[in-house]
């Protein structure tokens, strides 16, 4: 899911079904990949079906760059084992998708953010679909490549890998972009640290943001779903909470943490609370409205 210009893109991923004794207790069953893209264009409160992509994607890195939105990475399909290297472009003037140049390694559930102008998609499950993968061994390259990120430079249209820029095996949750600065806060397995880091490109390495600690919950509570946007230069985060005592009531609740203020404090907006099911199938996105 992105914005561009007004609307909200709803591209491809994956549809599942739930099976399970409770809403506690539940197991994941893929059922199938979409190709189809949707336009929600919020002025008007309106619904359009847009072209499809040429493939069924999930699980892949997707930005905003130009007026064009990219998709990179990702699966094709719900049995598949490991990622693609293929990436498309979409022109919204002619709703067309056209094809990009492959990566250097099959990538999914890899992370995209245009920086410096540029088409980043960040870590992922990594590999080149040699015959390494049916050895059961891990090889030092293959660490490299996970960690690594590729970038498509939209003027020449050439990708070139940035080894390392990913310092975890595990693949990141979201990474955006604020007044030229990487931001993130976590990885899949855990999307909220403790603390927010940024990305040193001189260094190529991840720094904790002064004064970014916050703790969000206690033992008690289980966070549901988390996830971040960047509106000027502060970073919004949306959590969703449940306890154990009131498992079937959602509490959501907004944190806000000004990047550009070396004294900065976080605040917090006044909770919700729904009494229904709620998850998070996307990270979320922001829509100027002029």
């Amino acid at each position: 899911m992105v914005s561009l210009g007004e609307s909200i893109y709803f591209i491809g991923g994956r549809v599942v079904r739930k099976d399970g004794l409770d809403d506690e207790e539940f197991v994941e069953v893929d059922l199938e990949v979409r190709s189809t893209v949707l336009r929600y264009d919020v002025g008007r409160d309106m619904w359009a079906q847009c072209g499809p992509l040429s493939q069924p994607r999930c699980c892949f890195a997707c930005t905003v760059c130009d007026g064009r939105i990219y998709v990179a990475g990702g699966r094709f399909d719900v049995a598949g084992t490991h990622g693609v290297s293929s990436g498309e472009v979409y022109d919204p003037v002619c709703d067309e998708w056209s094809p990009l140049p492959d990566m250097s390694v099959l990538r999914y559930k890899c992370a995209g953010v245009t920086w410096h102008g540029k088409i980043y998609v960040i870590g992922g499950f990594a590999s080149r679909g040699g015959d390494r993968h049916n050895t059961g061994k891990v090889t030092e390259s293959f660490i490299l490549e996970r960690s690594s990120a590729e970038v498509y430079d939209t003027r020449t249209g050439k990708w070139h890998v940035v080894v390392g820029m990913w310092q975890l095996d595990v693949p990141p949750n979201q990474i955006v972009a604020v007044n030229e600065t990487l931001f993130s806060s976590g990885d899949c397995l855990k999307p909220w640290k403790g603390h927010i880091e940024s990305y040193d490109g001189d260094m190529n390495m991840w720094n904790v943001v002064d004064k970014s600690h916050l703790r969000t919950c206690n033992p008690l509570t289980q966070r549901v779903y988390l996830t971040m946007a960047p509106i000027g230069s502060r970073l919004y985060f949306l959590g969703g909470y449940r306890t154990a005592a009131e498992p079937s009531l959602i509490r959501s609740r907004v944190y806000m943490f000004d990047t550009s203020v070396a004294s900065c404090e976080w605040m917090s907006l006044e909770p919700s609370e729904e009494e229904e099911k709620k998850e998070l199938c996307s990270h979320c996105c922001v829509v100027r409205i002029s």
